[in-house]
C-alpha cells in the first residue's frame, strides 16, 4: 500500500485543502498521515526520513514571498537528509503555486483551481500533462477518474465550420471528456443516399456532415486540450455502414442505438417495429464483436411519451438484456432523470434504482455495466436562470446513483442550441455540483419511500416481462423480434403519445400520483396495478383468438 505524509509548512495554519487531498487519497487505497499545521521543515524531514513514504504533500496558503525562503530551506535540507525516491506534492493558492513550481522540488503542483477528477487522476498515476496521458477509450477514461464521473456533452451547430470551432474551444477548456457529435437528421437518415435529402432541412437539429472528410475534420479538431474522446449519434438507416464510418473516422467511443425506435414507431424511418428490432440487434452485435461499448437508449423514449414507470423499467431491462445476448461486453446504461418533468425526485430515484438492480443483475465476467446519468431535456425551463438551477438540481439528484458518466445537458437547450460557451458553462456548473458531492453526501437511496417504490417497480416489471415471454414458445422470446414487436402490437408495451400510431396500440392512459406515474383506468377513474393491466390485455386477445 502506498503511503502519503502531509502537512502545512512554515507558519501556515490552513489545512482544509490538504485534508481534502488526503480524503481522496484514502478512497484510492493510500495509507495517509497528517502531521498538522505550521510544521517546521526539520520536523517534517525527520518524519519523512523515518517513515519513507511514497509521497509527501506540503501546503502553504499565505503570501508567496515568505514561501520562497521556506522552500529554499526545504530544498537545501532534503539533500542533507539523503531522501531519495520520494515524490513531493504541493497544494496552495495560485500565487504560492507559482513559487512552488519555480522551486523545482515538486512532482506536481495544485493551485486550488483543480477539480477532484484531476487530483484523483494523479493519485491513480495519470498525470494529464501531455496528450498520451489522456486515455482514448471510454473504459480507461472512466477508471482514470472514478468515482468522479466522466463528463459528456453534445455539440452540433448548423455548419461544419461552426462545429469545428466549437470543438476546438471546448477541448482547450478541458472541462469535458466526451464530445458527442450531433449530426442533422439528413445525415442520420440519408448519408449514403444524399440524393434523397431535403436540402431545406440541412443543419436542422445538428451539424450537416456530408462526407468522410467532414468526420475526419471533426476528429482532428478534438486533438488538443484534454484530448476528449468522440462519439456520434447512430444513423437511422444503413446502420452498419454508418457504424463503420464512425469507427474509422472519429474512433467512436461507444455506440448508441435503440431497440424499438428509429422506425414507424417514432416516425423517424420507414422500418416496421419487427425490422427495427432485428436491425438494431445486428448493430449491437457488430459493436460487441469489436469490443466497442454499446448504449441502448431505449427506456427514456417510452418515458418521454408518458408511459408509466413500470414500462420505463421493463424497457431498460430489455435493452440491457438484448445487448448482452448480442455479445456486448461493456454496456452503457443511460438513466435520464426528470422524465416526465413533473415526476418527483424521490420517485424518479426509485425508478432509476429499480432499473439499476435489474440491469446490473445481468452482469458477469463477460458483461459489465456502466451507469450514465443525465437531466431530461424537457425539464429545463426557457428562463435561463431557472434552467441553471434545474441543471444543478438534477445533477445533485443524479449523483446519488454514483454514475460513471454524467451526460451534461446544456442549460440553454429549451431556449437555443448550445454553443461552445454554453457547453463550457454548463459543464462548470455540473463540476461545481460534483465537487460539493465529493465532500460527502447523505445517501438518499436508502429513504424508506424510495426503497418501497423501487421494490414495487421491480415486482411489476417482472409481471410485464413474463407476459412478453408468454407471447411465443421460441427459446428466448425476449430477444425474438417477432415477439417483441407483438408486445407493442398488443399494448403490453404502450404509451399515451402513441395513440393513432398504426404500429402501436396507443390505449394506455397514465396519471401522476404522489410524484410517480401509474397506469390509469379512465372509465373507472382509478389506478391500475400492472397485474390488472396485463390480465386485461391477455384476456381481450384470447377472446379475439390471438395466440398469447
Amino acid at each position: 500500500m502506498k503511503k502519503i505524509i502531509a502537512a502545512s509548512i512554515g507558519n501556515c495554519v490552513h489545512v482544509a485543502g490538504i485534508m481534502n487531498f488526503l480524503t481522496l487519497a484514502e478512497r484510492e487505497g493510500y495509507a495517509t498521515r497528517f502531521l498538522g499545521a505550521a510544521i517546521s521543515i526539520d520536523e517534517l524531514l525527520h518524519v519523512v526520513k523515518d517513515e519513507k513514504p511514497d509521497y509527501v504533500g506540503v501546503s502553504y496558503r499565505l503570501t508567496p514571498e515568505p514561501l520562497m525562503k521556506v522552500l529554499a530551506e526545504l530544498k537545501k535540507k532534503m539533500s542533507l537528509f539523503g531522501l531519495k525516491d520520494i515524490k513531493w506534492v504541493f497544494g496552495g493558492t495560485e500565487p504560492t503555486a507559482k513559487v512552488a513550481e519555480e522551486s523545482d522540488i515538486f512532482s506536481i503542483v495544485f493551485n486550488g483551481t483543480e477539480d477532484p477528477d484531476e487530483i484523483i487522476g494523479f493519485l491513480k498515476g495519470v498525470s494529464f500533462e501531455k496528450s498520451d496521458d489522456y486515455p482514448q477509450d471510454l473504459v480507461s477514461r472512466i477508471w482514470a477518474k472514478y468515482p468522479y464521473p466522466v463528463l459528456r456533452h453534445h455539440i452540433g451547430l448548423p455548419s461544419i465550420e461552426e462545429t469545428i470551432d466549437a470543438i476546438e474551444k471546448i477541448a482547450d477548456s478541458r472541462v469535458l471528456d466526451v464530445i458527442s457529435i450531433a449530426p442533422d437528421q439528413n445525415a442520420q437518415e440519408h448519408f449514403f443516399e444524399q440524393d434523397k435529402m431535403d436540402r431545406r432541412l440541412d443543419g436542422a437539429g445538428g451539424v450537416p456532415l456530408r462526407s468522410r472528410e467532414d468526420f475526419e475534420r471533426v476528429y482532428a479538431a478534438s486533438r488538443r486540450g484534454n484530448y476528449p474522446i468522440l462519439r456520434c449519434y447512430s444513423g437511422t438507416k444503413n446502420l452498419i455502414p454508418f457504424a463503420k464510418l464512425l469507427n474509422d473516422t472519429i474512433k467512436n467511443a461507444w455506440c448508441a442505438v435503440p431497440l424499438y425506435w428509429y422506425s414507424v414507431l417514432d416516425r423517424r424511418g420507414p422500418r416496421t417495429v419487427k425490422e427495427a428490432v432485428g436491425e438494431n440487434q445486428q448493430v449491437m452485435k457488430w459493436h460487441g464483436e469489436r469490443s466497442i461499448p454499446v448504449e441502448v437508449n431505449e427506456s427514456h423514449h417510452w418515458s418521454l411519451r408518458d408511459a408509466h414507470d413500470t414500462i420505463g423499467v421493463v424497457s431498460a431491462y430489455l435493452a440491457a438484456y438484448n445487448a448482452k445476448k448480442m455479445g456486448v461486453k461493456d454496456y452503457i446504461a443511460q438513466y435520464m432523470f426528470n422524465v416526465p418533468p413533473s415526476i418527483s425526485p424521490a420517485m424518479d430515484l426509485a425508478k432509476m434504482l429499480a432499473k439499476i438492480e435489474m440491469i446490473e443483475g445481468l452482469q458477469d465476467e463477460n458483461f459489465t455495466v456502466y451507469r450514465q446519468a443525465r437531466a431530461g431535456i424537457a425539464s429545463l425551463p426557457v428562463d435561463l436562470f431557472q434552467a441553471k438551477g434545474q441543471l444543478s438540481a438534477s445533477a445533485q439528484l443524479s449523483m446519488a446513483i454514483k454514475p460513471h458518466i454524467y451526460h451534461v445537458v446544456g442549460y440553454c437547450e429549451a431556449h437555443h442550441a448550445a454553443t461552445a460557451d454554453d457547453v463550457i458553462e454548463s459543464c462548470k456548473i455540473v463540476r461545481g455540483v460534483i465537487r460539493n458531492i465529493m465532500l460527502g453526501a447523505v445517501d438518499i437511496t436508502q429513504d424508506t419511500k424510495v426503497q418501497e417504490r423501487k421494490n414495487e417497480l421491480i415486482e411489476e416489471a417482472g409481471i410485464t416481462l413474463r407476459a412478453i415471454s408468454s407471447l411465443s414458445d421460441v427459446d428466448d422470446p425476449l430477444t425474438d423480434p417477432a415477439t417483441l414487436a407483438r408486445a407493442v402490437e398488443l399494448g403490453i408495451l404502450d404509451a399515451p403519445h402513441l395513440r393513432g400510431n398504426p404500429a402501436a396500440k396507443g390505449n394506455l392512459v397514465t396519471r401522476l400520483v404522489d410524484g410517480a406515474l401509474y397506469a390509469y383506468d379512465f372509465k373507472e377513474r382509478r389506478l391500475l396495478s400492472e397485474k390488472e393491466r396485463i390480465d386485461r390485455i391477455l384476456s381481450q386477445n384470447r377472446i379475439k383468438g390471438a395466440v398469447v
